[in-house]
């Protein structure tokens, strides 16, 4: 079991802190439990601004983490989610 508010934690990018975040969540939904694991989507979904990068819900197989891209063009090298 996790919340977004852990795996968001867990997957910042740069110096981003949770606190830094414009987020679509609130506290309260923020901290809601739910599995992460292969099943269903139980997450709810959101967008996460910082002054960089935007997040967002990614799952697989029903297995949810959390993705980022630059919030302006950059150099960054793209990557593919959601596995293969």
């Amino acid at each position: 079991m996790t919340t977004w508010r852990n795996t968001i934690t867990d997957y910042l990018e740069g110096n981003d802190t949770i606190k830094d975040l414009e987020i679509t969540l609130t506290d309260k939904e923020l901290d809601v439990e739910f599995d992460d694991e292969y099943g269903s989507v139980e997450g709810k979904p959101f967008y996460a601004w910082s002054k960089d990068y935007v997040y967002f819900p990614v799952c697989y197989d029903g297995a949810e983490s959390v993705g980022a891209m630059p919030r302006n063009p950059s150099k960054d090298e793209p990557v593919h989610y959601g596995g293969g």
